[in-house]
């Protein structure tokens, strides 16, 4: 690209000359982290503040040119990275990673979109509270994009995604206009709550530069157990004597199916799995947080297994007895992705359930895919707690990968979706739609939703400049 472009002269000026990229690789910024599509940026813009995002938004309205707000670039529908056109700015914000303020007595943090998931637990940690959104990706990820896609991870069952954790937010308007929304109240009924409209927006009204988070005491213990169950109908027994022994204590809730646990066995032998080599089909992990003391809280964990285990739901279970033990038991259900992603290209589905109706979704969508595709492999793990599964396909073992995505995508996703539909769930439960889901979003949601979608971004972003071609067209 052309050094003499006005636009990337006006950016240089604005972010400094070092923070324009255009040559060399790009690939951090061009490339989504499934490996799926490659783009093409006219530059990679790396604003240092939200003055230097407002002016640059401005730059670009001016020259009509798109904008594709970026975060950690861990997103899993390819909704952050450049199309191919070479005509798009990428918006990195990792630059913006500090936090601003800690409000202990309100229970509040304020931080940069860019700041790292696991920075802002830490910062939260020393100071003596919890954060407790937690993800996969927590390293990497940034909050802006857990905003921007309204992510979940492991403890939703207990604080909900990451919607319920937003207090408030700054956020840079498609024309280059600051709203600062950052008060961190936790009432406030003056008028539309444009907070809400903005998370799970995906970048496609405006940019997220801040925000303001909820804080919760630090537990005075913290256990998990790795149990295997003998069915999906056993895990969901498990689930109701966990809400009913722990109430609020129960803070996280995952299934995990054998052959996605065999996975994590084949690619990291190092990781110790439990009850591998059994007929259990799944296992679950699930933590008990207590505010009271460790013996109290051993004590009702302990209760709920052997209850659990006398009503047939549980049939072995083991309970870390250190934070080191407990971290691996965890380690187990976090390295699936990464095993399954070592296995080779597959098939995913990010999928919710009302968790009642989950396991005879699992029984009549297994039987289907294998009729249909004799061999395939199912993945099948997730957070059960709040009926989301990662509900993906493998290739038949030995089979052609590439030639089972390129071919057989449309015609698995056609009998998961309509599955779905069929059991009232939801196509996207924590990923988001980006451009992955566009076109399946249109199959799959009410026309009236869409319509009204298609007017709130008609209204913030006429010129379509925001993501376009992201979550929906307006075309």
């Amino acid at each position: 690209m052309s050094t003499d472009n006005p636009l990337i002269t006006q950016l240089r000026s604005i972010v400094g000359p070092t923070n324009v990229l255009n040559e060399g690789d790009l690939s951090a910024w061009e490339l989504d982290w499934r490996k799926r599509e490659r783009g093409h940026a006219l530059a990679v813009v790396r604003p240092a503040s939200t003055a230097e995002v407002a002016s640059v938004v401005k730059a670009c309205a001016a020259a009509g040119v798109s904008i594709v707000p970026q975060g950690g670039n861990t997103g899993m529908v390819v909704g952050s990275t450049p199309d191919a056109s070479g005509t798009q700015v990428v918006l990195s914000l990792t630059r913006m990673n500090q936090v601003r303020a800690l409000d202990g007595a309100n229970l509040t943090i304020t931080v940069d979109a860019g700041c790292v998931l696991q920075s802002i637990q830490d910062a939260c940690e020393q100071a003596g509270f919890l954060f407790p959104l937690s993800l996969a990706s927590e390293g990497s990820c940034t909050i802006g994009g857990n905003l921007g896609t309204n992510a979940g991870g492991t403890q939703v069952v207990r604080f909900g995604n990451t919607r319920e954790l937003c207090l408030g937010l700054e956020v840079v308007t498609p024309q280059g206009e600051i709203w600062d929304g950052l008060t961190g109240l936790r009432k406030d009924n003056t008028g539309y709550d444009l907070r809400h409209l903005m998370i799970g927006s995906e970048g496609t009204l405006g940019v997220i530069t801040g925000a303001t988070m909820k804080l919760y005491p630090l537990p005075k213990a913290q256990l998990t157990a790795f149990a295997a169950v003998p069915s999906l109908d056993a895990a969901v027994q498990l689930l109701g004597l966990a809400h009913q022994h722990l109430s609020a204590g129960l803070t996280g809730f995952e299934v995990m199916g054998q052959f996605a646990l065999s996975l994590v066995t084949k690619h990291f032998a190092q990781i110790k799995v439990p009850f591998q080599n059994t007929d259990f089909p799944y296992c679950v992990v699930l933590e008990n947080s207590d505010q009271e003391s460790e013996a109290h809280a051993r004590e009702r964990f302990e209760h709920l297994l052997e209850v659990a285990m006398e009503q047939g739901c549980v049939v072995d279970a083991v309970v870390a007895e250190s934070i080191t033990q407990a971290r691996a038991l965890w380690h187990i259900r976090e390295s699936i992705p990464l095993a399954q992603a070592q296995e080779g290209l597959n098939i995913k589905h990010d999928i919710s359930i009302a968790v009642s109706r989950i396991p005879e979704f699992v029984r009549q969508t297994d039987a289907l895919l294998q009729a249909a595709y004799p061999g395939a492999r199912l993945v099948n793990y997730g957070h059960l707690g709040d009926g989301n599964l990662h509900y993906n396909v493998q290739a038949p073992e030995g089979g052609d990968a590439e030639a089972f995505l390129r071919d057989d995508e449309k015609g698995v996703n056609g009998i998961v979706y309509g599955m779905v539909d069929q059991y009232k769930g939801s196509i996207s439960a924590e990923h988001g739609i980006g451009s992955l889901k566009r076109d399946k979003l249109v199959q799959h949601k009410s026309p009236v939703a869409l319509d009204m979608m298609r007017a709130i971004k008609r209204a913030l972003d006429p010129h379509n400049l925001m993501n376009p071609g992201r979550m929906l067209s307006i075309k």
